[in-house]
């Protein structure tokens, strides 16, 4: 069966939903339960594999590092490749290559093979992210059918990291290489359905390569993630970490020199200009970054304070992803009715009010009172959040620029976690966690994480609400509470802003 031509009607009127429509969807869903699987799996599976290729702790993060890596640094180009080459093309190149490194990553015995392997499907996972939220934003019409649309997408990136929680267990029982291998059966059907359903697209019109731009973003992405991953271990003033992290700022001032230059630049910089797209960005960034900061803080406490198993931990952080999963098929008529930045402020809200409650713990909780209120609170504030600042950072953009403003907030959320997460880890490296110290002197080890933590999500809601209430100062009315219809002024500028963001 061959693809059609020209994608399906994005127009704004109501767009049917037909069974290929839901097929499309299905297949780019797929695709990132098993981005949220395989990495919550590893994440499970690592004290195992550390076990029998007898890895070291700082080799033992490579195979996480390896993967924000690959993701980290190809992002960009990722998105702006696909808009350029054709979006089904690099979506389908790239999952082959997903399931080729998944197989490979279950067969060898090599650490150094296994990292690389890690790599790869990071830099596989750059171009089918972007790709498939722009073949999305493409194919579904702005408004109720792309809100809709995504947040479905959301419920299967929710399921796949909860899912991954406990199958990694139940794999990690039949051996680690199950982690690795039971992905590939299913992106290879994946990579079946896609090749018959999604439809082909035309290139853009215009448009060239980057080539140089391309070099400096991507070495300098990659050079910095990687100096930030390092200096825990290495030291942040040792000069392997200074001289790197200088090269690297000097290849992303050269990259922003280069696209104010090149006919055909690979990241279009009056794009920023948008406030909106802009705040989308550093919304995902104290969101995501704030939550895998302390979910990375919390295994460590269930783990090394409580002595949980990793099942059982695994267990007591599943009701944040099921409450994502049930919330998420709602996200597009939430997004209808309150917008965007309602959403964002209150999923920042609930989270930083997740983290402050989480402040409380102490050496022996009890899960009812002192971890789950914390945990449901997180929950529901990525799920009020996550689908809302996808939405808000690609609406108004272009068709030909989707890649783009998809790459920007993938990369925002990747790279900016991985920023966040190495200062976390970093604060809490400065005093020893070794499991031999009394459970309360261990977990005040761990509070100025915590704090560090806390300060992120408050500062992205800080941000967020910044120019809502620059504007209600502005259009104070004589009493200096209401704006011009008596509405209360940042009611107003939320409604306002809500309607432009759709």
């Amino acid at each position: 069966m061959t693809a059609t031509t020209s994608p399906p009607s994005a127009s704004p009127s109501a767009q049917q939903w037909t069974p290929r429509l839901w097929g499309i969807l299905a297949v780019l869903c797929t695709v990132l339960f098993l981005d949220g699987l395989d990495v919550s799996m590893v994440g499970v599976a690592l004290p195992s594999i550390g076990t029998e290729l007898g890895l070291s702790t700082a080799s033992l993060q490579w195979i996480v590092s390896g993967y924000v890596l690959g993701f980290g640094g190809f992002l960009l180009l990722g998105g702006r490749t696909a808009d350029l080459l054709g979006r089904r093309k690099i979506f389908l190149i790239a999952l082959a290559v997903f399931a080729v490194a998944s197989f490979l990553g279950g067969i060898v015995n090599d650490p150094a093979l296994l990292i690389a392997t890690r790599f790869v499907k990071g830099v596989s996972a750059a171009f089918t992210a972007p790709t498939g939220l722009s073949i999305i934003t493409t194919t579904f019409a702005e408004g109720k059918a792309r809100n809709k649309a995504l947040s479905i997408y959301t419920v299967f990136g929710a399921s796949g990291f909860s899912s991954g929680l406990i199958v990694g267990g139940l794999m990690t029982g039949l051996g680690w290489r199950w982690t690795f291998l039971s992905p590939v059966p299913i992106a290879v059907a994946a990579l079946v359905a896609g090749i018959i359903l999604i439809p082909r697209d035309r290139p853009a019109e215009t448009g060239g390569y980057d080539l140089t731009g391309a070099a400096t973003l991507t070495s300098g992405m990659l050079l910095l993630v990687y100096t930030v991953v390092s200096a825990p271990e290495t030291g942040w003033t040792h000069p392997a970490t200074v001289a790197p992290f200088a090269l690297a700022v000097a290849l992303l001032t050269a990259f922003i020199l280069v696209e104010r230059r090149v006919a055909h630049p690979l990241v279009r910089l009056s794009i920023l200009r948008a406030g909106s797209l802009v705040r989308a960005n550093i919304a995902i960034i104290a969101l995501f970054g704030s939550y895998l900061s302390f979910q990375f803080i919390v295994t460590l406490y269930l783990q090394n304070v409580l002595d949980w198993s990793p099942l059982k931990m695994a267990l007591a952080l599943l009701p944040a992803g099921v409450l994502v999963v049930l919330t998420a098929p709602h996200a597009g008529r939430m997004i209808d009715r309150w917008g965007t930045p309602r959403l964002i402020i209150a999923g920042l809200v609930a989270m930083s009010l997740g983290y402050v409650l989480f402040l409380r713990i102490d050496a022996d909780p009890s899960y009812v009172t002192a971890i789950l209120p914390s945990v449901l609170l997180l929950g529901a504030g990525f799920a009020l959040g996550f689908p809302a600042i996808n939405v808000q950072a690609t609406s108004g953009v272009k068709d030909s620029e989707q890649g783009l403003a998809a790459g920007l907030v993938q990369t925002s959320m990747q790279v900016g976690a991985a920023l966040v997460l190495a200062v976390t880890t970093a604060v809490v490296a400065t005093g020893d966690t070794e499991a031999s110290l009394p459970a309360a002197q261990m977990l005040d080890e761990f509070r100025p994480g915590l704090i560090l933590v806390t300060v992120i999500a408050l500062a992205g809601l800080a941000v967020t609400l910044q120019p809502l209430l620059r504007d209600r100062s502005g259009r104070r009315g004589p009493t200096g509470t209401s704006g011009s219809n008596g509405t209360p002024a940042l009611v107003e500028e939320l409604t306002l802003d809500s309607t432009k963001s759709g």
